[in-house]
């Protein structure tokens, strides 16, 4: 492995004084020689330390220019979040220290005339989220016409969150001499189009190993019951007493409920999901970095660059969606060396899911239960044995206090009221369903709700593509279909599609309401509602139940067909509709670039 010896002294020394001794894997990588001056394309783990490595990446075509009074700027990292553009910033600005560089931040949340200001200013590196770095583009403050380099961090989250019009039109104003430096954890068709369009003989570098699980981190699948979910939660933390700990729920509904949960239970916790605004976020990060809050409840997106050095315990409280979401929640811990744990938290009904995902992520768990409440009693003497025992000062006033507490009462009384005194200040721990046969098979025929035993499956043609969530699908379907909550079942949200049951008792009645409503014109009337055969996975689960069996569609009376089979702009508003839905990723967006919405029809 080579070593930074080979950097200008002032990078090596600000490395030296940061305590890297040698480079990472992806480091070294793009100081070999046949990286120098080159496209590249790296592909590398979270937490590797690619941010440093596209900073010396750069150091060579950039530094002597550096030293020049700033004006346009030189160099431009674009990231796909708030946190992550403000933790690039942050390392930045200690590698290039020594050189003055000048770096000027533009994220979104914070605010814009200010950064307008600093890009006058001028900047030798901007580091920005799309939305924002675009916006100031258009408006004419960001000034791209001498760009020696532009780097793509976490290029494939970028394309996943819907900024490839941003990407584009940024890329676009860049000066054609340019490096293109992509970073990316996975290469999906779109990455490879984009690299494509605008890198010149990249260099290809991937810096992963064959498994694709981190290697410092252990991962754990823990089997429960679908109702114990949160005492699992609960005993969890209880049994790790980890330094840092975050907990990843898929909605900001489920990060609300649990951070309620457990501030009652009494741990210190913060939470992060779209809803908070920056301010709140960089108040409860804060809070985690200076111990004062543990825990953290985060939706994924919200979670992304978020740098904790002492997260060494990863949740996923709700299974992941696919491998990529595992892996990017999971890498947040077990950095730079330091071990990790990371737990899927699995009912008994998914394991054959998790299963198949681990295998198709090449990552090895260890199946387990729940810690029980004696296993965590039985780690809490440990600990106190540890930390009582730890050698320590003691003042005057500390050893007169001891003296007076052992006149009055016996060293066995005063150590027990010591011990009742950490025990009281812990959450009690959950007494949880042992793990056999027959609590699973409960938990199984817990699924099926009274009068759902026998029902009719329908689908809609929205999926999380057009962002289709339980909170706006209920009452859809209550108002087209005019049933009540209670008459809907379960809810299968896939890619492109939705399905759900209603029983059979009130289909009938069902579908003459959406032969009705499907004339209206309020907002999710023109959506498709059909009988189905249900969801791939559910159709196992519903042998015997009268599916339909193939029959013919069943159309609204306006004889709409179905989103799929219009034509481009057929659809005012729905997908399809002209120029409301993405196509390379079917966020909704306002005109001029704004934000996407979280909800299409509402």
């Amino acid at each position: 492995m080579s070593s930074f010896s080979t950097l200008p002294p002032i990078l090596s020394e600000a490395l030296s004084e940061r305590g890297y001794a040698e480079p990472t894997a992806v480091q070294a990588a793009v100081l070999g020689e046949e990286a120098a001056g080159r496209d590249m394309i790296v592909s590398a783990q979270t937490g590797s330390g690619k941010t440093v490595a596209f900073g010396i990446a750069l150091a060579n075509d950039l530094l002597d220019k550096f030293s020049a009074p700033a004006q346009s700027p030189l160099a431009l990292v674009i990231a796909p979040t708030r946190e992550l553009a403000l933790q690039v910033s942050r390392e930045l600005e200690w590698l290039f220290a020594k050189a003055g560089t000048r770096i000027a931040t533009c994220v979104g949340g914070m605010d814009a005339s200010k950064e307008r200001r600093s890009l006058r200013h001028g900047a030798h590196i901007v580091v920005g989220t799309p939305g924002r770095l675009r916006d100031h583009l258009e408006r004419g403050a960001l000034d791209l016409s001498r760009l020696a380099a532009v780097v793509l961090d976490e290029a494939d989250e970028m394309l996943d969150m819907g900024f490839r019009e941003d990407l584009e039109e940024i890329l676009d104003a860049t000066p054609e001499t340019r490096r293109t430096l992509l970073f990316s954890a996975t290469m999906p068709k779109p990455i490879v189009s984009l690299a494509k369009r605008y890198q010149r003989d990249a260099l290809r570098i991937s810096t992963k190993g064959e498994g694709r699980g981190h290697g410092d981190i252990a991962f754990q699948a823990m089997t429960v019951s679908p109702a114990e979910t949160e005492a699992a939660v609960v005993n969890l933390l209880r049994f790790h007493e980890a330094e840092t700990a975050i907990l990843f729920c898929a909605t900001r509904d489920n990060v609300r409920r649990l951070h309620s949960t457990l501030q009652e239970r009494g741990f210190a916790v913060v939470a992060l999901s779209g809803e908070h605004s920056q301010s709140e976020r960089n108040h409860a990060l804060q809070a985690l970095r200076d111990k004062r809050a543990r825990v953290c409840v985060a939706t994924d997106v919200a979670a992304r660059g978020i740098d904790l050095p002492s997260l060494s315990l990863v949740v996923h409280v709700e299974i992941p969606r696919d491998a990529e979401t595992l892996q990017h929640r999971s890498g947040r811990t077990g950095r730079a060396g330091k071990k990790g744990t990371a737990v899927i938290i699995v009912p008994y009904p998914r394991r054959r899911r998790v299963e198949s995902m681990l295998r198709g992520a090449k990552i090895e768990a260890e199946w387990m239960n729940a810690p029980k409440p004696e296993d965590i009693r039985k780690q809490d003497r440990e600990r106190l044995m540890t930390a009582l025992l730890t050698p320590a000062e003691y003042d005057d006033e500390d050893r007169a206090l001891a003296e007076r507490l052992m006149a009055e009462r016996p060293a066995e009384d005063i150590a027990a009221a010591l011990v009742h005194a950490h025990r009281a200040a812990m959450p009690q721990p959950e007494e949880m369903i042992a793990n056999t046969p027959e609590a699973r098979r409960e938990a199984q025929q817990e699924r099926h709700r009274p009068g759902f035993e026998d029902v009719q499956w329908f689908r809609m043609d929205v999926g999380r593509r057009q962002h289709a969530e339980a909170r706006w699908i209920l009452p859809l379907l209550c108002r087209r279909g005019h049933i009540t909550r209670n008459e809907i079942g379960a809810i299968r949200i896939g890619q492109a599609e939705t399905h759900f049951q209603v029983p059979r008792s009130v289909v009938d009645k069902f579908k003459d309401a959406l032969s009705r409503t499907g004339e209206g014109t309020e907002k999710g009337d023109e959506i498709l509602i059909e009988p189905s055969e249900g969801p791939r996975e559910s159709a196992r689960d519903n042998r015997g139940s009268g599916g339909p069996g193939g029959k013919p569609r069943v159309y609204a009376k306006n004889g709409k067909p179905p989103f799929r089979d219009r034509k481009p702009g057929g659809g005012k508003g729905g997908p399809g509709g002209k120029g409301n839905f993405r196509k390379d990723s079917g966020f909704k967006r306002k005109p001029g670039g704004g934000k996407p919405r979280s909800d299409p029809f509402g």
